[in-house]
């Protein structure tokens, strides 16, 4: 059901349209009354409401210019106005405010199911875009959870074991074959699974170097590099200088 408010100064028309259209029967449920534009204004804002049929000229605040007040404060509503006299002019202007539709108070029965059947389609065709929406943007969050997850999990168990570390090893954690989570690390984070790697050993080699204990080839080894050569080499590809040079700096010495 989608919830209507009917605003008229007059009230015999208000109450015969609440009490006496088969609103419920073409999906709609009255949830209140309003004699002017001013009351309307103050029961939306403070009630839940999809549509307002709204008569034209009124005390306080007219119709339009209730209109245009939802209109100004972004509010949407659907809006369908309800006149005693056909004037065209104000019709087109109603239209600018976001009104649905414009009837004659002299209608018949079957004008006013007509509008609001096409109203309601008009709702539930939003309703199931929304809802459409929503389950999507659920179902990136959730692949994106999910992602995340396992980022996380390869990420934590090569800080832990990066000396040894291999894409086979992992396959034990995230349940992927290597060559899927080399391609899906690489797509998640931009950034090579080999690279990422090299930047975890090479942060861990500068920490030891810290170290005055540990000779340069024992640092190589305890980061995974059994040939000291390519440790030295690709320890100065990433910090611009030598395992020696990065300690000498470090401590100050020349």
């Amino acid at each position: 059901m989608y919830r209507l408010l009917v605003v008229d100064d007059e009230f015999e028309i208000r109450n015969g349209l609440c009490k006496f259209f088969p609103w419920n029967e073409i999906g709609f449920d009255v949830v209140g009354q309003a004699e002017n534009g001013k009351a309307a204004l103050d029961f939306i804002y403070s009630n839940s409401v999809d549509v307002i049929l709204c008569d034209v000229a009124m005390p306080v605040m007219t119709g339009l210019d209730l209109a245009r007040e939802l209109y100004s404060s972004k509010c949407k509503y659907r809006i369908v106005f309800l006149s005693g006299y056909k004037d065209f002019e104000f019709a087109q202007k109603a239209l600018e405010y976001g009104a649905k539709n414009y009837i004659l108070k002299s209608t018949n029965y079957n004008e006013l199911i007509r509008v609001f059947s096409k109203v309601k389609a008009e709702l539930d065709e939003e309703r199931s875009h929304k809802k459409t929406n929503e389950k999507k943007a659920n179902k990136s969050e959730t692949e994106m959870n999910f992602n995340e997850k396992i980022i996380s999990v390869i990420k934590n168990y090569v800080e832990s074991n990066f000396r040894e570390v291999t894409l086979e090893d992992l396959t034990n954690q995230v349940h992927m074959n290597p060559d899927y989570i080399s391609k899906f690390f690489k797509q998640k984070t931009g950034q090579n699974f080999s690279d990422y790697l090299i930047e975890v050993r090479m942060k861990k080699a500068a920490e030891l170097l810290d170290d005055i204990r540990y000779k340069t080839y024992e640092i190589s080894d305890m980061v995974g590099y059994s040939n000291s050569f390519n440790f030295t080499r690709t320890f100065k590809n990433y910090y611009g200088m030598s395992p020696r040079e990065y300690r000498n700096k470090k401590s100050g010495s020349q």
